[in-house]
């Protein structure tokens, strides 16, 4: 019902929302939607979180999988004390590593800018992704890795050619849920960005909304919001059963 409603006042005038707050709209005004890209700098933003978000999602694949992968598959000393240190990872807010964080990215000269916000996303999200993976990693049959190897295929072959393409509903549900919270992160985009030309799009739903308190108005607020949420929305909706598939295939086996 709220998604709804903020669509419908989306769509409408000031004079009809002030009219009637829960009033279906009688007219379909897409202006709003040109003020809010153009004039208040969103495209701005929107590119900068897309830029941000895909690759650190990007970066976390290639990071995650192959450690996920050893974790799971491999038997080694420390191989325990190793997990039990990423699953400990979980548990430590991130709000109490601000401080140490933006101290180390201002003396390497990355602070207010899209590359190390980039490298804090990443390094944020690689204790769950290593975590969600490991567990639909572990899932896989074994047998696959002894068919491989005896084809010829080495380790590293094995794991690009074979474990690799049959891990990607688990890759693909991980990519979604950091995509989520990457998307809409707000917290360390405000500590480590500081200018208005590379701000993530939270920081400029932000700005907007501290702009249309003086302007009110509030149907091209309303505008920004809807499309600072369809991308999530849509990639959720459409690969919601593979999040699923993804989740229960990890599950199996502990």
């Amino acid at each position: 019902f709220s998604l709804i409603w903020i669509i419908f006042t989306s769509i409408r005038t000031n004079q009809e929302l002030y009219a009637g707050v829960w009033a279906l709209p009688k007219t379909i005004n897409f202006e709003n939607y040109i003020k809010a890209w153009n004039v208040v700098n969103l495209k701005r933003y929107f590119l900068n979180s897309v830029i941000v978000t895909f690759v650190a999602i990007i970066g976390l694949t290639f990071i995650c999988t192959p450690a996920a992968y050893v974790l799971s598959r491999f038997n080694f000393k420390g191989r325990g004390f190793l997990s039990n240190l990423i699953i400990a990872g979980m548990g430590v807010p991130y709000q109490l590593l601000l401080i140490p964080l933006y101290k180390l990215f201002l003396n390497i000269k990355l602070v207010d800018n899209l590359f190390g916000l980039m490298l804090v996303y990443i390094t944020l999200s690689i204790p769950f992704t290593i975590f969600l993976l490991s567990g639909f990693l572990r899932s896989l049959p074994s047998e696959l890795e002894d068919a491989a190897m005896i084809d010829g295929c080495s380790e590293f072959g094995t794991f690009w050619k074979v474990m690799f393409p049959l891990a990607q509903p688990g890759i693909i549900t991980a990519a979604i849920f950091n995509f989520i919270f990457l998307w809409n992160e707000y917290m360390l985009a405000l500590v480590f960005i500081s200018s208005q030309n590379n701000r993530t799009i939270s920081l400029g739903l932000y700005s907007i909304q501290s702009a249309m308190q003086y302007t009110a108005d509030w149907t091209g607020l309303f505008a920004a919001v809807v499309i600072v949420m369809l991308p999530t929305t849509i990639i959720f909706f459409i690969l919601s059963e593979k999040v699923m598939s993804g989740i229960t295939l990890g599950a199996v086996k502990g």
